[in-house]
């Protein structure tokens, strides 16, 4: 029986809302009937080619649901059970894996190679793009893709934790390591930015700079720890320093990947001061320091794959703020859509007016 999902038909083509045949679960894999998908900037990025993968392919790759058939040798989850789409599982065996940096594994996105599904229409070969292939209602999932969801938390919230809550969270706790006192701005107030600044303040950041575009992202920008609320411009990098004694940030969190956010986020760091660059820009996004500033500021400059989290380790750790009130999933959620509401989306997301849309199933 067929499914509905959004396809892209190709890089730069609008998403098709169409029929898809899956096959049943194989040896290692397992299929879900999805609750929810997060939509986000790295779906994007496939669709308009900043990220190089294989299509046409089915988008999405932040998601949650429920197991409906589990293929031989599968073991770790039974139908029935609630579950969080991984989308960059880790082989274990490479040399990043090796040195426990599982989150730069070098095979993690071998699977988005395969054929994953076909369209109903035509019969035409679906890879999953990112893996997972969480824009549809139900997928079939390599089983190292899927984590037991945590107890207490819903699955519609839960599918946040597969992508923005990993990466925001890990951004400003692995990869900027901010500590209780600090100073931290945040570049871009979409579902990875609004996490990056709960996290900044579950870590005791004494200020919390939130930067973006809109006007009207401010409100949930303080609702999710912000102290202060900048809309981006030329002077932006002074207006942070004018607020922290004109020192600067202890740690800049970019969650944009524009070349002149880049740029400002390293300008609005003190000197010896964290810049962390988690946004994905495209190539010909060029940013340019010289010699004499990078001794003189002696600030460290680094990029941050997936929050430099491991999702086995980190999804509990974040179930327990969770459940503690800490962090609160469904504030990350600006709207929720149907399937057929992706496309607007991505025009939103587009414009810089969109937050994190949630596909609810």
């Amino acid at each position: 029986m067929a499914v509905r999902a959004a396809v892209l038909p190709a890089v730069g083509s609008p998403l098709e809302i169409t029929g898809i045949d899956l096959p049943d679960p194989g040896p290692g894999q397992v299929r879900i009937r999805l609750a929810a998908a997060g939509v986000c900037h790295s779906d994007l990025s496939l669709s308009d080619g900043t990220m190089r993968l294989p299509v046409p392919a089915v988008l999405g790759h932040e998601g949650a649901g429920t197991v409906v058939a589990v293929g031989e040798g599968v073991t770790h989850v039974a139908p029935g059970a609630g579950v969080v789409l991984n989308w960059a599982p880790s082989c274990g065996a490479c040399h990043a894996c090796g040195l426990g940096e599982v989150w730069l594994c070098a095979n993690a996105l071998n699977g988005a190679a395969g054929v994953h599904a076909r369209r109903a229409d035509d019969g035409t070969d679906l890879h999953p793009g990112l893996n997972v292939a969480a824009f549809a209602e139900e997928t079939v999932v390599p089983a190292s893709c899927v984590l037991p969801a945590p107890e207490g938390v819903p699955l519609t919230d839960a599918a946040l934790l597969g992508c923005a809550v990993l990466t925001g969270y890990g951004a400003v706790h692995h990869a900027a390591r901010v500590r209780p006192g600090e100073t931290v701005a945040v570049f871009g107030v979409g579902g990875v930015g609004l996490a990056a600044l709960q996290a900044a303040r579950i870590a005791g950041a004494s200020r919390i700079v939130a930067v973006d575009v809109s006007p009207h992202k401010e409100e949930l920008a303080r609702a999710a720890g912000a102290t202060d609320y900048l809309l981006a411009s030329d002077t932006t990098a002074r207006e942070i320093r004018a607020l922290t004694g004109r020192q600067g940030v202890d740690a800049a969190v970019e969650c944009v990947g524009r070349a002149v956010t880049i740029r400002t986020a390293w300008d609005s760091t003190r000197r010896g001061g964290r810049t962390t660059v988690v946004g994905i820009g495209g190539k010909d996004q060029q940013v340019i320091f010289n010699a004499l500033e990078i001794f003189h500021w002696g600030r460290t400059l680094s990029g941050c794959v997936y929050g430099n989290c491991d999702p086995a380790r980190d999804l509990p750790v974040l179930a327990g703020h969770v459940r503690a009130g800490r962090l609160d999933l469904a504030a990350l959620v600006t709207e929720r859509i149907t399937l057929d509401g992706i496309p607007a989306a991505f025009d939103a997301m587009l414009t810089g007016k969109g937050g994190r849309a949630l596909v609810v199933f």
